[in-house]
């Protein structure tokens, strides 16, 4: 009885940080896909109202993601999307992502991958991906996308997943993870 217990307990100590890793690569998962929800609801939102709304970032633990209206006062018709606890978000370049140059490229954006240092990611009128620089202002690249990279450490093993959500130049949202090698879009 003692041999059959002393087994369980082994396999069990083994198996319990392949499944914490996967609970977090699914919480990263549900993040980037309720990042990308946010994403839709406020390119809808534009252009409904005829005009833009901007998505920015609410620091915190957990992170939390609103749209905002041109005096960046969040919209109270859209919820907010909360990140699970210890995942990060980065809009644009610069977050370390495995590949990111590689991965950005092979997107193809003729105008280019929005960075963050250029001003809030935000849908026009039209529902086309802007970048609202302030005031009143949202610059319209044609061909120009935005990239959001989301990042969070597994608990047991101490490594860091990756999602990505692509918002490309028509407006749609796409979502990525990266499976240790490659992008993977889901």
């Amino acid at each position: 009885m003692m041999i059959t217990v002393a087994i369980i307990l082994i396999v069990a100590a083994l198996t319990v940080p392949t499944i914490m890793t996967q609970v977090y690569s699914v919480r990263l998962k549900y993040s980037a896909t309720d990042l990308s929800g946010l994403l839709q609801r406020a390119r809808m939102e534009a252009v409904r109202k005829n005009t833009f709304y901007s998505v920015q970032t609410v620091a915190g633990n957990p992170v939390e993601e609103q749209v905002v209206d041109k005096t960046t006062t969040a919209v109270a018709s859209i919820p907010p999307a909360v990140m699970a606890q210890s995942v990060n978000v980065t809009f644009g370049s610069g977050s370390g992502a495995p590949g990111e140059a590689g991965f950005i490229t092979a997107l193809n954006f003729s105008g280019g991958a929005a960075s963050g240092l250029g001003g809030l990611p935000s849908f026009n009128a039209r529902g086309l991906p802007c970048v609202a620089t302030g005031g009143l202002t949202c610059v319209s690249t044609p061909g120009q996308g935005f990239v959001f990279f989301l990042s969070g450490t597994s608990g047991s093993s101490g490594s860091t997943g990756w999602a990505a959500v692509i918002v490309t130049a028509s407006g749609r949202c796409q979502v990525w993870t990266y499976d240790g090698t490659n992008w993977n879009q889901q």
